[in-house]
């Protein structure tokens, strides 16, 4: 497909929107694409991707075989994309440690939103879907109360989450965001793009070449990932689509203890830049939250977060139709 420079700049500008969402738990890059109707492609474009690439370049030159796999199109997404996620990173960072309440309140609200979201998409409601939903659930929920295996910070942990969190490229409703806080990695991971930004604007090689380090695992993760899950997942939702959807939903419900503003720390852990950040967490009651629970602007955020999810769908349904 032959596209202008006007064509590729509109593609990165979605990428800037997918990359924003990815940031969000409970906001989809995949609800995103989606929306703006590069889904199908880019699904088709990453299945298309393997070692062939090669052999193509080998024969036929690198251009050929650069435009015979769509890599035009998939650049210009994902340079919008990272420079979405490097952009928001920061700001992420600053309300994780000056407004968690506020901020986890939002984030609550996304994930209640995309339940409903989610689950309004299954068509037939049978004794098996709503097994689904309440095993997922209380495996999530399970998920969320575990001490973890590993240090968000280790390198094995980061590779399983890599590989883990891409799920959420594939399928729309699912947010990588998401994915890394219930695994408990999701602050680690904004302290990483942290140390990528400051790295490459002050030009400090040390800080750039941990963060470098760091992303390449979790790309390994994630390549491995999406090559292993994504015909999987794609059959499942050719030939499963409400279970997948039951199973999804489910995941959602349990997590929300994960998300609840108001927690109690039970334990803490040190950062690998030295600063002590909650390990264990308890949910609580706003009533027994130690400090101002301030539950009236922690609802607005809930229903701010309620919202935009509603908001989003409405904007489906309208491209769809």
């Amino acid at each position: 497909m032959r596209r202008s420079l006007k064509d590729y700049l509109i593609i990165s500008l979605k990428g800037l929107a997918m990359g924003a969402a990815d940031v969000v738990p409970g906001v989809s890059g995949g609800t995103i694409a989606f929306i703006s109707g590069i889904y199908e492609e880019l699904i088709e474009t990453i299945n298309k991707l393997d070692l062939g690439f090669f052999s193509k370049w080998k024969k036929e030159g690198f251009l050929t075989s650069w435009r015979a796999y769509n890599l035009p199109f998939l650049s210009a997404l994902f340079f919008g994309i990272i420079l979405s996620i490097l952009s928001l990173a920061k700001a992420i960072k600053w309300l994780l440690h000056n407004e968690p309440l506020l901020l986890w309140s939002f984030f609550f609200g996304l994930v209640l939103a995309s339940i409903f979201y989610i689950g309004k998409q299954i068509t037939i409601w049978r004794p098996k879907i709503f097994i689904g939903i309440i095993l997922a659930a209380i495996l999530s929920y399970f998920i969320t109360i575990v001490e973890p295996l590993a240090s968000p910070d280790s390198n094995w942990y980061l590779l399983f989450c890599g590989f883990i969190a891409i799920i959420a490229m594939i399928l729309p409703g699912v947010s990588g965001a998401f994915i890394l806080l219930i695994l408990g990695a999701y602050q680690t991971f904004i302290d990483i793009l942290n140390q990528l930004r400051e790295g490459l604007i002050n030009m400090n090689f040390d800080l750039l070449s941990q963060a470098i380090m760091k992303l390449v695992i979790i790309a390994i993760g994630a390549v491995t990932g999406l090559k292993l899950f994504s015909k999987v997942l794609n059959w499942m939702f050719k030939n499963h689509k409400n279970m997948t959807l039951a199973i999804l939903t489910g995941f959602m419900i349990g997590s929300l203890n994960k998300l609840w503003p108001w927690k109690k720390v039970l334990s803490w852990r040190t950062n690998s830049e030295g600063i002590e950040i909650p390990f264990l967490e308890k949910s609580i009651s706003p009533t027994q939250f130690e400090g101002d629970p301030n539950i009236i602007w922690a609802l607005f955020f809930v229903s701010i977060g309620f919202l935009l999810i509603l908001i989003l769908e409405r904007l489906a349904v309208k491209k769809a139709n």
